[in-house]
């Protein structure tokens, strides 16, 4: 367990388990890393590392005044990933809200590192802008 910092000087708390390809887990809101602990353990033991951290504003990473747009969230996850040296590989996990940074690291970082992605039961931010738009409009 690490507190790491963000190229904004934002500190996250990063939790880490076993060796192997890595595979980053994203909470989703109001969550932490600690959401998935039942899940982390045996994915560990199968032979990966497993990285979660709590997201800037949520249980012991810091709480900045700014920074919660999906830009910034993915930019905080390319770096939990240069961090824990999970540049290769890397499979990333998003739950909810964590789906969302899933999307935009592909975007923003195109997909740098990743060879594969999973959403569960997320919201990614074109679809929830979508939604909205099409509310909207009736």
């Amino acid at each position: 367990m690490a507190l790491i910092t963000t190229r904004d000087g934002t500190g996250l708390y990063v939790k880490s388990w076993g060796e192997g390809r890595p595979v980053v887990m994203l909470h989703g809101w109001p969550l932490s890393a600690d959401s998935w602990d039942d899940q982390a353990m045996p994915i560990a033991e199968a032979g990966f590392k497993v990285i979660t951290y709590d997201r800037r504003g949520f249980a012991r990473s810091d709480q900045p005044f700014a920074g919660y747009d999906y830009d910034t969230l993915s930019d905080d996850l390319a770096d939990v990933m240069a961090a824990t040296g999970a540049t290769s590989d890397a499979t990333i996990v998003g739950f909810s809200m964590g789906g969302g940074e899933v999307a935009r690291y592909q975007s923003r970082h195109g997909g740098k590192g990743l060879v594969q992605a999973a959403l569960v039961s997320s919201v990614v931010p074109f679809m929830l802008s979508q939604a909205i738009e099409n509310r909207a409009a009736r």
